[in-house]
């Protein structure tokens, strides 16, 4: 499958996640611990917010751990929002445009499992797109395709509402297919201004993913560790797996919901597909 993250906070070096900490997102392309292939070798993404409405995007067709430009861009880039994602394919090609994360508008999409039965079903979802949107998709992978589908469901004006209703088509769509079980995810997605993040399937063990604890009470477990010193209470972290052992750190996001980071309360909720 994958692994991916997604930060929000005070403004930050990119480096500092995807290559500095213990277990960062480049070592978990080679080495990890809580996914389905222990490798994710078949590209990288980084989708970032700066100074423009819309998102900048790298993707890399090559393995993370060698991506001399990922390295370099990563040193100089600094945000206070961005995805990035390591891509071990379930059967598409290895190709620039199957790479997460996947860009629409002010919106940015990475996901982690897949669509079981895709090339059966593939046909009635991609028909359910908003022909508007259809246009825009320029990739081969149900990862792609699941983003378009909640964006014609709304996902721009009620994003769980709109993740639920492409869960919910899906499952459908596979039982008229006679396919068990078909949607296996985790799903980030923003809009540079909140982070979305959703953890299902249809077997009901989903893959992992984590949110970082609250950074006043992780001061108070750890008073000398530097790094989370200069980052403001706001500051979040969604992971596939952890980036460290630090503990008190990571909570399990709980199996079938959802999670909004923004300013103010975060929020935690149940998510069922409709």
């Amino acid at each position: 499958m994958c692994r991916w993250l997604a930060y929000s906070g005070t403004p930050i070096s990119l480096d500092q996640l995807l290559y500095k900490p213990r277990f960062s997102l480049i070592d978990q392309s080679m080495h990890s611990r809580l996914g389905v292939e222990t490798t994710n070798g078949d590209g990288v993404g980084v989708g970032w917010y700066g100074a423009d409405d819309a998102p900048a995007l790298f993707r890399g067709v090559g393995p993370a751990w060698g991506d001399v430009n990922l390295r370099e861009l990563a040193r100089v880039t600094r945000s206070g929002l961005f995805l990035a994602h390591i891509r071990a394919s379930t059967g598409t090609p290895v190709q620039q445009s199957n790479c997460h994360p996947f860009r629409y508008g002010r919106w940015l999409w990475c996901h982690n499992g897949a669509i079981h039965g895709f090339r059966e079903l593939k046909r009635d979802l991609v028909l359910a797109v908003d022909p508007e949107l259809y246009p825009s998709i320029s990739g081969s992978t149900d990862s792609e395709v699941m983003f378009y589908l909640a964006l014609t469901f709304g996902l721009r004006d009620d994003p769980v509402r709109a993740v639920e209703r492409m869960a919910g088509l899906v499952e459908q769509t596979a039982r008229a297919h006679d396919v068990p079980e078909p949607l296996q995810m985790t799903v980030g997605t923003t809009d540079g201004e909140r982070v979305w993040a959703f953890r299902y399937s249809s077997v009901g063990k989903s893959r992992t993913l984590f949110y970082s604890t609250e950074l006043n009470a992780l001061r108070a477990l750890h008073p000398d560790f530097a790094l989370i010193q200069g980052l403001s209470e706001e500051t979040r972290l969604i992971v596939s797996e952890p980036l460290g052992e630090l503990e008190g750190a990571w909570q399990p996001v709980p199996e079938s919901s959802y999670g909004v980071i923004q300013k103010g309360a975060d929020e935690l909720g149940s998510f069922t597909p409709r």
